[in-house]
This record gives C-alpha cells, structure tokens and sequence, in this order.
C-alpha cells in the first residue's frame, strides 16, 4: 500500500537535541536513545469513516516525535498499519450496503489527503492488514509451536498463563484489564474461554465474511497480532517507540506486547510505549462508535490545514482535552501573527528562537510552550535580518507549520 507525499523539511543549523518522552511501560519521561536509525511503529486507523480531530491529534503527536529526531541527526524508520479488514468495516459497509474493499479504499485515501494537508511525515512502509494476512498467519503459528495458544470453536487464542510479562505495559489490575477488554472490542465473557483475558489471534471464517487460507483453517486475524507482525517484518524487535492513542495502552499495546516477547523470546518488543490523549466534543471522548466527531476534511474545506495544526499543537500530546470551534479562530489568529512577523524585515534574535523551540520538543514534545517561544518572538521587535527566515524554518522543521 502506499503511503502518501512527504512535505520539505528545511535543515536546521546545528546539532538538535535528544528526545524525551514518557514512556507509559516506564511510567515515567525517559530520554529516547536510537542506535543509529529510530525505529518507530505507530498503529493506524481502521478506514470505515473519515479521520478526525483524534486520529490528527495522535498522527502529529508521532510527526513531532520524527521531526525531532530527525533533527537530531537519525534517519528514521517509520511504520504504520492500516487494519482494512475488521468488524467494524464490516459492519459499516454491510449497513451502507458498500463493498467494504471500496469502503477502505476511499477512507484511505480520504486519510492520506488529510495526512498531506496536515504535513505529516509519511511512514516509510504503510501497511494494510489484507497485504500482509499470510506473514500474521505465520506469527500465530510460531506462537502456536511456543504452546501459547489454543482452539475454541475453530477460532485461535492466545493463553493469557503463556505470557509472563503480562500487565508490563499497563500496568492495570485484572479488574481493570477485563472491564477495559470488553469495552475495546475484547470478549472476557465468552464461554469456553480459559482466562477471560485470553484473546483472538484468528477468527475462523463466518458466512458472508472475508477470509484467507491459513494452517488453522479459512479466517482472517485477530486485531493486536496484525501490528505484532506488521512490526516484526518491517522493525524487528526492541524498536524505540511503539505509539498510539491512550485508548491503546489495553488491550492493544499489552497484548501485542507479549504476542512479540513470547514469539521471538526477546525483551522488550518495543523500547517505550508511548501514547496520545483523548480529544473530546459535548463531553465524550471523539470516536466513530458514538459519533461525535469533527472531521479533518471538513474543517480544510473552510479553514488553512496550517491553523488546524495549530489548534492541535496548542495542547500537550499527553493531556485529555475537548474541542471547541473557538480554539481554530485563536489559532488561525496565531497563524496570521506569525505569517506577519516572518514576513518583516527583521526580528528579535532567531537563534534563541531555535534553542528554545528545541529544547522543549526535546522536552517530552512540550508544543505548547515552543509554540509561546514563536509568539513571543513575533510580538516583539529587533535588528536580527536573518531571523524572519531562520523563524519560518523553526516552525516548518520542528512544529510542521508552514507559514
């Protein structure tokens, strides 16, 4: 599957910093160390609707993590999924009477469009789950060989007892791991279960259903292996971040955890497990289940993708927050100052601008604060005629806005 255009980046001068971040496992901001290129998983969408405000507030998340690195001298080596067969595609294409290949293809490209609009990064390899359902199939076996896993009803599961680092991501109880589990699309009350926490590798095939041979019979994949593989394929193991939403914290980030540790034998699957806040409307988290959502595409039809980014930018990756039309006007105002002021003659000291913009990037992806360091440069005057262009470059490089 391809991915979509990568804008320019501008190089900066000098060296930039290293990268902390808080690394959830960790439970705490740990300095990221790449061994020459960084390797990064970031799990994708699953294309039955167009993106929205939380998708774009964890892709830029991860496109801030590239930037910086980059910056600091590594090529990065960036991987996403895209899961274009599951239930709720399924669904969704069944309920519209859509086919629910041509469902993926166009939220897909709906997805790469917003992605460019929004100059994220690109991931070198973008997966689809379709591409990629024989080398799944291969992951499950090799666990199968391990003893972790068994049949019920034609469907594979994983054994939750196979697993000894079990709850090393999250950290959560068992009581929170089950609630959690039925919630984000688990099945801790199926019987003939062993543990409630045991999950789906492979679903047997269904009537009316997609499905791919496999040693286990005609299915398709369980939802957390498919980026166990996808990941392994493209990054191997002990990669440096593995990221996504909070929401992914349990059970996906946990179980594709220990799908990659009891697989390989290696520890840990990935280096840091980093994960974005939830971004809320009428005070409920943004999802497609309750449909409360506001759309990228829409908000780009009348608005400059650029001050979007900002609206984005304006809250730190790891908080909760909700939307509100007002936070795009304030941030269109902020695109203006800011496209004014690089457009003077001349400004307040550039340089200091570039330290302080790195230096908290560096700092766990503080936006918020790089993005007070840019205003306040703008509202101020000086005699330094090179740094209207060293500012715009700032931005564009480290913050992804062009102005």
């Amino acid at each position: 599957m391809r991915s979509w255009s990568a804008p320019n980046v501008p190089r900066l001068p000098g060296p930039g910093l290293p990268l902390r971040l808080y690394d959830t496992a960790a439970r705490e901001v740990r300095e990221t160390t790449p061994s020459g290129e960084a390797r990064m998983y970031v799990c994708g969408i699953t294309p039955y609707d167009a993106t929205h405000l939380g998708h774009a507030n964890t892709y830029l998340a991860f496109d801030l993590v590239n930037r910086a690195w980059r910056d600091a001298g590594h090529d990065v080596h960036y991987t996403q999924n895209a899961t274009d067969v599951d239930d709720p595609l399924l669904e969704r294409a069944a309920a519209t009477g859509t086919d629910w290949q041509d469902l993926a293809r166009r939220e897909i490209d709906l997805f790469r469009s917003d992605m460019e609009a929004l100059r994220i990064l690109p991931p070198r390899e973008y997966v689809g789950v379709t591409e990629v359902v024989g080398e799944i199939a291969d992951v499950i076996s090799r666990l199968t060989e391990r003893g972790a896993t068994y049949r019920l009803d034609g469907d594979v599961y994983f054994s939750v007892a196979s697993a000894p680092k079990f709850g090393a991501v999250s950290g959560y109880s068992e009581e929170t791991m089950t609630e959690l589990f039925g919630e984000r699309g688990g099945d801790p009350a199926r019987p003939g279960k062993r543990h409630p926490l045991d999950w789906l590798l492979w679903r047997a095939e269904r009537p009316g259903e997609p499905s791919w041979p496999s040693p286990f019979g005609p299915g398709r994949p369980g939802w957390h292996v498919e980026c166990t593989a996808i990941a392994l394929r493209n990054l191997g193991t002990g990669f440096d971040v593995s990221g996504g939403g909070s929401d992914l914290i349990f059970p996906h980030h946990e179980m594709g955890a220990c799908e990659g540790h009891v697989a390989t034998g290696e520890w840990p699957f990935a280096r840091a497990y980093v994960h974005a806040g939830m971004v809320g409307l009428d005070g409920a988290k943004m999802s497609k289940s309750k449909g409360n959502l506001v759309f990228v595409s829409r908000l780009r039809q009348s608005a400059d993708p650029m001050a979007v980014r900002l609206a984005l930018l304006a809250h730190h990756y790891r908080t909760d927050w909700e939307w509100t039309p007002e936070q795009l006007d304030e941030a269109a105002a902020r695109l203006a100052r800011w496209r004014a002021a690089v457009a003077r003659p001349s400004g307040p000291d550039g340089a200091a601008v570039l330290a302080g913009v790195r230096e908290r990037i560096a700092d766990d992806l503080d936006a918020p604060g790089a993005l007070a360091i840019v205003d306040a440069w703008a509202a101020a005057e000086g005699d330094d005629t090179g740094a209207p262009a060293l500012v715009r470059d700032v931005a564009d490089a480290l913050l992804g806005v062009a102005l």
